[in-house]
């Protein structure tokens, strides 16, 4: 896998299967904060601040030494607000990018896409919701980004191994960590156990690991978005340790990826006939999509997302046969 840094690592997992139109759902929203967070991470790592007590100073002066990437500017250069230093400590720093404007994310989106793009990394193609048969039969033209399959891939399970797994965690993947947790993302990667499971190394962290106690009780996400979360979690056990408090933060990823009706244009009594016309009208799209399991409930793998094909019909003058992509969690 390519050497990425940690922003770029954490923007090929958020960004992927989002929106790519100028309209900011929630869900990108908080991706994008979360996004703004692991650029102030990197930057860090990176030296770009002085530390000076438990307080982090940024010189402008530093940050133009350091040729930063238009992505890191789109995040640092606004919070200096034309200062020649500004100083606070990581907490303070996180709430600053959590307060971000809309149009300050947007042009941020634009800067670590185009970064992305060149590296061949992320690209953008028709959104599956627009292969929706309301939207599809409206001529409604969506986008969306897809991150590269191979390098997705290669990031999560390596994320997944290092905190399954006993051994020394290292500190991008503690900060990965806490940016699924920040953005919701917990769900897509985890199952009910295994979160269980990481909900207890992240408390043994916060105890053993200086830089996870000082990480982990920050919160960038907006009340707000708690408040939609409870409304939409109707099954959850709540987490009780205090690392792992909002692990169970999932409203985001509920909005990201949701149920797709696509028809076919026939009665099918075979599963795999059925399928078959699905998977063709889905690559046709221009969908990346593979069978993981077939059945009378297949499941896919499209755009580097899981969903179960569900069969399903609805009611317009004549029934119309299909299926219902519903996703699928963890990936």
């Amino acid at each position: 896998m390519m050497d990425l840094k940690l922003a770029q690592s954490f923007a090929l997992i958020a960004l992927n299967g989002q929106s790519s139109s100028l309209y900011m759902t929630n869900a990108k929203k908080v991706s994008l904060r979360a996004m703004a967070a692991a650029v102030i991470l990197e930057a860090y790592f990176e030296g770009c601040f002085t530390p000076v007590d438990n307080e982090l100073i940024l010189h402008k002066e530093v940050l133009n030494q350091s040729s930063p990437t238009q992505y890191r500017e789109a995040v640092l250069f606004p919070l200096l607000h034309n200062q020649a230093e500004v100083q606070g400590d990581l907490g303070w720093w996180m709430k600053q990018v959590s307060k971000l404007s809309n149009k300050k994310l947007k042009k941020f989106e634009i800067a670590m896409s185009d970064d992305l793009k060149a590296m061949d990394l992320l690209e953008e193609i028709p959104s599956l919701l627009g292969s929706d048969m309301y939207f599809d039969s409206a001529g409604v033209e969506m986008k969306a980004y897809r991150s590269s399959n191979g390098v997705y891939t290669s990031i999560t399970e390596n994320l997944r191994a290092e905190i399954l797994e006993e051994g020394t965690v290292t500190d991008e993947i503690i900060c990965l960590l806490w940016l699924l947790r920040e953005s919701g993302y917990m769900h897509d990667f985890f199952s009910q156990n295994e979160l269980e499971k990481i909900n207890t190394r992240m408390h043994d962290l916060y105890r053993s690991n200086v830089w996870a106690k000082s990480l982990f009780p920050i919160q960038i996400h907006h009340g707000i978005e708690l408040g939609i979360k409870q409304f939409l979690q109707t099954k959850s056990k709540i987490m009780k340790t205090y690392a792992g408090s909002s692990i169970n933060f999932i409203f985001p990823v509920l909005e990201r990826s949701q149920a797709v009706f696509i028809e076919t244009e026939a009665w099918f009594d075979n599963s795999d006939t059925r399928l078959n016309a699905v998977l063709t009208r889905l690559q046709s799209y221009g969908h990346d999509v593979k069978v993981m399991e077939k059945g009378s409930i297949a499941t896919l793998k499209i755009d580097n997302l899981l969903y179960d094909a569900v069969p399903h019909y609805v009611m317009m003058r004549v029934p119309i046969q299909g299926v219902r992509l519903v996703p699928k969690r963890p990936l």
